[in-house]
């Protein structure tokens, strides 16, 4: 399969390009010209900025289908499709006023409409947003969007979770290639910096018709930072200063383009020590260093986009076992501590034909994962390595229905070098093979999707039978079929529908199929079960949403049914003074949703009111709770947004608050929280000083400093507080 596609990619590059061009004007309603619309061609990787006219132009684009996205702050996305180009072609857009989020084009699903277009609803949020917010890792951030929340360990670990659903069952996307590393346990954080991202695309709920197993609960879906404008260059440095933690991140990275090539850098480092809670007490050995960079080179013309991307993130993350011990505000990890080195590499290639294109995503990623005990020999090391394939043919337009297949694929391998086995040597293989349609009339939409997979297992014995260690050789193979069905239509211009079906699947993985050990993270010895069957679910998803220029509101429910759920349930032994753990499985139930909206009265186009509340219930068969689900959250946020004078612009100021109720429905072997109220606040704009322009933020973060636990807080079990109040200063220059 790796010959084929490669034989592919090099076959189709030597096809005549065409020397077609695209030039036109981006006016508003009152027909006067739009300087600095940002006009971008996301299949090229390519971009430009409209003149002080209001003009534009590409050259060197392909024969077929172009689809243009135009956004500027203050506007309503337009999202152009031109159907088949000629050696000319001229493009005139109107922008209409928009003081609401703009209309984001979402790549995450197959045919990258617009939201506003989109059968699935997906929540983008930009990472700059985020960052607004004063959080101080990329999962703190993504735990603000409605129906998301966090597992953590502190500030330095957090493992995302969707609608109660986490671990295996969340498939994390960076660079268009499926992030592998290790993610089974509760103490592997997400491994991704927010530095270099662009935005965050979430899909709630099972999407294994685009991805396969393991996006059973959903997706999130990074999309890195874009290219230059063609023929420009670009240079950022940022800075962050946290007082809780007395931590910095610091971040500068380059980019510039020309009409063909595309290159850019960014490098990144953060350092924390431990986090104080409310009584100033610190939790010892909390802190933790991180190095990222990112770098990526673009070529395009009328034939084909190729782009390669490589990312590099080393971790050194001290594990905080003996809760308020020595207090110190060094950086420097004590033991026990984790060491973590990523290496990810992507390369994505898009072909044009007359009528259709070619996608083809290829990618490894090797993780090593260490973790020291009580030296700087590692005790436990585990290399993963993954190389994954994704292809898509999107066949032409026929009338109004757009056609893609594709296949899919994966080979990975587990090797330990350290004296201590989580899990087994061992080899994985996946194949899939799918195909989707979307049918448009009128302000219909009709989505559908059938998909195949197969994932095969093999491991290796280890240790001595009857002992802590000991795994038997393993060769199992999964298969599963799904399927998605989705309706959107609008009842009225401002009225949207949204009605899906999926179903979803996700193979057992290593730790539940051959775990025979003490689960340090969890203080219990666990004991995995090899006739372990696969999650098969069903997954109902209604969305309504109303939107006009200055009213927002949306209801989303959801019920998801989960066949085979696998889960740890005590046995009532104990061994090496651990109570003993096995994986089970059992039916299980999820429901619940998220409400909310967002209200801009007019004439006050200063000020924004948003609020959400999101609420999950998981039950098994007989009416038992499952485990990890989070409390229901109530959030608000009344924001302004101002400008003074000449020399501060795109200012901003808000006021959170975000109320988590009592978490009273736990499973057996949990224990029921509290509930906390949080109060942010947030100011930040660009200052001009001259020919000086740089951004400025300002973040207090648990202003009055709350002593809470969060349910899904690892340190929980502990008594371990979460992080007490904290203030954020960050600055970006423009170089």
């Amino acid at each position: 399969m790796k010959k084929i596609i490669f034989a592919l990619i090099l076959g189709f590059t030597t096809l005549v390009s065409a020397q077609n061009s695209l030039s036109g004007t981006v006016t508003d309603s009152q027909n006067q010209p739009l300087p600095g619309v940002s006009v971008y061609a996301s299949e090229l990787h390519k971009g430009t900025t409209t003149d002080q006219n209001g003009k534009y132009e590409f050259s060197n684009l392909p024969n077929g289908v172009l689809r243009l996205s135009f956004t500027y702050v203050g506007y309503a996305s337009v999202n152009k499709t031109i159907p088949k180009l000629l050696k000319e072609n001229t493009l005139d857009i109107t922008l209409e006023e928009s003081i609401l989020e703009m209309d984001e084009v979402i790549v995450s699903t197959p045919f990258n409409k617009l939201q506003s277009q989109n059968v699935m609803k997906v929540e983008h949020e930009s990472i700059k947003t985020l960052q607004q917010k004063g959080t101080s890792t990329l999962i703190e951030g993504l735990a603000t969007i409605p129906g998301v929340s966090q597992i953590s360990t502190g500030t330095s670990i957090g493992k995302p979770v969707i609608r109660g659903l986490s671990g295996n069952r969340v498939l994390v996307y960076s660079q268009g290639v499926r992030i592998e590393n290790q993610q089974f346990g509760d103490e592997h954080g997400l491994g991704l910096n927010d530095a270099g991202i662009e935005s965050v695309e979430v899909i709630k709920g099972p999407a294994s018709l685009l991805y396969g197993s393991d996006a059973l609960g959903g997706v999130l879906y990074f999309n890195p930072e874009k290219f230059a404008d063609a023929n420009t260059f670009k240079a950022n440095f940022s800075q962050k200063y946290f007082t809780n933690t007395q931590g910095s991140n610091s971040s500068i990275g380059l980019k510039t383009s020309t009409d063909n090539w595309k290159f850019l850098a960014r490098g990144a480092f953060n350092t924390h020590s431990d986090y104080k809670i409310a009584d100033g007490d610190r939790v010892t050995n909390s802190r933790y260093n991180e190095t990222d960079f990112k770098t990526g080179v673009g070529y395009s013309n009328a034939t084909f986009s190729s782009v390669l991307r490589y990312n590099y993130n080393k971790l050194d993350i001290g594990i905080p076992e003996d809760g308020i011990g020595e207090q110190s505000s060094s950086k420097n990890t004590l033991f026990p501590r984790q060491g973590i080195f990523n290496h990810l590499l992507s390369l994505n290639n898009v072909i044009f034909f007359e009528n259709s294109k070619l996608d083809v995503d290829l990618g490894y990623i090797a993780n090593d994962r260490s973790e020291f005990e009580d030296s700087n020999d590692a005790a436990l090391r585990m290399k993963l390595k993954t190389f994954n394939y994704n292809a898509k043919y999107h066949f032409p337009k026929l009338g109004t229905i757009e056609t893609i297949v594709g296949v899919q694929g994966m080979h990975q391998t587990n090797e330990n070098l350290g004296e201590e086995y989580l899990i087994p040597n061992a080899t994985t293989n996946d194949f899939g093979v799918f195909g989707t349609a979307n049918y448009e009339w009128n302000s219909n939409v009709l989505q559908a999707g059938l998909r195949f997979d197969n994932r095969s297992i093999t491991s290796e014995a280890n240790g001595i039978e009857g002992e802590e260690g000991y795994f038997s050789p393993l060769d199992k193979s999964f298969e599963s079929f799904n399927a998605s069905l989705g309706y959107k239509t609008n009842f009225t211009e401002d009225l949207t529908l949204r009605l899906n079906v999926a179903t979803g699947f996700r193979a057992p993985n290593l730790a539940e199929l051959t775990s025979n050990g003490v689960h340090e993270g969890t203080n219990r010895y666990e004991i995995g079960n090899a006739d372990l069957k696969t999650e098969q679910n069903v997954q109902t998803d209604l969305n309504l949403e109303y939107k006009n220029s200055h009213f927002e509101f949306f209801v989303n429910g959801f019920y998801n049914h989960i066949n085979n759920y696998i889960y740890t349930a005590p046995t009532g032994e104990v061994l090496d003074a651990n109570d003993v753990f096995a994986y089970t499985q059992d039916n299980a139930k999820l429901y619940g949703g998220e409400v909310g909206l967002h209200f801009h009265p007019h004439p006050l186009d200063w000020l924004h009111f948003e609020t959400s509340f999101e609420t999950v219930t998981g039950k098994k068969d007989n009416n038992d709770y499952l485990p990890l689900i989070p409390a229901n959250n109530w959030n608000n946020t009344l924001r302004t947004e101002f400008n003074i004078k000449n020399w501060f612009k795109e200012g901003y100021a808000s006021l959170n608050v975000s109320s988590t109720f009592d978490q009273k429905n736990v499973s057996g072997f949990e224990t029921a929280s509290k509930g906390y109220t949080l109060v942010n606040l947030g100011f930040g704009g660009t200052v001009k000083l001259g020919k000086t322009a740089f951004d400025l933020s300002l973040n207090g973060n648990n202003l009055f400093d709350e002593n809470y636990i969060a349910h899904l807080s690892r340190l929980k079990t502990d008594g371990i507080p979460n992080i007490g109040r904290n203030i954020v200063l960050g600055v970006n220059f423009n170089l």
